[in-house]
């Protein structure tokens, strides 16, 4: 199997719970957990099991699943934290602390200094129990640099495993992920994650700058849901990376297992998939203007950069709209077994055009057309 260098850290079962909407209950949780490590992804993040007593049994119920996938948590940087995470048997954890001037004024009021001597026991804690370790600089992305650098050179040398740069409130745009990215990857050898929110709509090409940097993790969540309008969402960057590394992606992940995986959380959130999600959606492979309808037919790779079916899915050619084209009714006329001269194609195509100015027709329609004219 291909080695990508980077993996994914899903955090439908953390960030997710913040979404308006989720209010998962245990079996749902279970459920998740366990069509997450179907599909493949290296880590499932679950919500603090500080944050009630249900969250704690929930995250040790998912730990006692056995999972390929990881299991790890997010929590303050609080030692008695830690102390509820560790009593889970979560194998990882992340530790968080907001570094931006406004957050620190409005949230914790600790100074930079402050921060890293508050750093130490809960970190030094984590690992003596034996945990993978990441601190993360929260708002990263309205902080001073020299302050990020501070931190997490000093989680570097607490014995940290991973910093993770958060863009908390959707910020950043994809040149200065890169370039954030890049400065804290020469000034530490940790593993780097990225943690992206899509206020603006750019977590997935966030995400994909953060690992042309050298990120090594990336936080996902099945539909992108989580505190506002979500983070990157699991599909659209794994689509992302497919479109560059097809057979690295198509190995490591079960990617006929996404729609049903996003069928899932749509049903226990409540939510819609939208019509127009990555790869997913209903349209997503829908081709309806007699141009791209007649290079489809000819070469499907001419308007799709990822196939259908990499993903078990199929697409759908639109014949019968005002914009269909001569080639696509050649097309459905041969498949019914029929075959009409340059002349008749031309005029069955008007006629079809005509009728759909009134309204799409159906597949049915269009071969009582092309019957009819057979018999007429």
């Amino acid at each position: 199997m291909p080695t990508l260098p980077w993996k994914l850290i899903d955090t439908t079962l953390r960030e997710g719970e913040q979404f308006s909407r989720a209010a998962f209950r245990s079996e749902d949780k279970i459920e998740i957990a366990r069509a997450l490590d179907t599909f493949g992804v290296e880590y499932i993040e679950v919500t603090s099991p500080a944050a009630s007593p249900q969250s704690q049994r929930d995250a040790a119920a998912i730990v006692k699943l056995n999972l390929g996938a990881r299991v790890i948590s997010h929590t303050r940087c609080v030692v008695d934290d830690v102390k509820a995470a560790v009593d889970t048997g979560v194998r990882g954890l992340g530790l968080l602390f907001a570094t931006s001037r406004i957050l620190r004024e409005s949230s914790h009021g600790k100074s930079i200094q402050q921060i890293i001597d508050a750093m130490a026991p809960p970190i030094e804690f984590a690992l003596r129990a034996g945990l993978e370790v990441r601190f993360s600089a929260e708002d990263t992305f309205r902080s001073e640099v020299a302050d990020l650098l501070a931190v997490y050179r000093a989680a570097e040398q607490l014995g940290a495993h991973r910093v993770g740069l958060a863009d908390t409130v959707g910020i950043a745009t994809p040149r200065q992920v890169y370039a954030l990215v890049r400065e804290v990857r020469r000034a530490v050898r940790t593993d780097v994650g990225f943690h992206g929110h899509n206020d603006t709509g750019c977590a997935v090409a966030n995400a994909f700058e953060a690992i042309s940097a050298g990120a090594t993790h990336v936080d996902v969540s099945v539909l992108g849901i989580g505190e506002r309008v979500g983070i990157t969402p699991l599909g659209g960057f794994v689509a992302r990376m497919f479109s560059l590394q097809p057979q690295g992606i198509g190995e490591r992940y079960r990617l006929g297992q996404l729609r049903e995986l996003e069928r899932l959380v749509a049903r226990v959130t409540g939510v819609e998939i939208p019509f127009n999600n990555y790869v997913t959606g209903e349209t997503a492979y829908s081709h309806k203007a007699g141009l791209h309808l007649k290079a489809m037919m000819s070469n499907p790779g001419s308007y799709e950069i990822i196939p259908p079916e990499a993903f078990g899915l199929t697409r759908k050619m639109i014949i019968g709209s005002r914009l269909t084209g001569r080639a696509a009714i050649a097309y459905r006329a041969r498949e019914i077994g029929i075959t009409f001269g340059e002349s008749e194609l031309k005029e069955i195509t008007r006629r079809i055009k005509e009728l759909a100015d009134a309204g799409e027709l159906s597949e049915e329609q269009i071969d009582k057309v092309l019957r009819g004219w057979v018999t007429a």
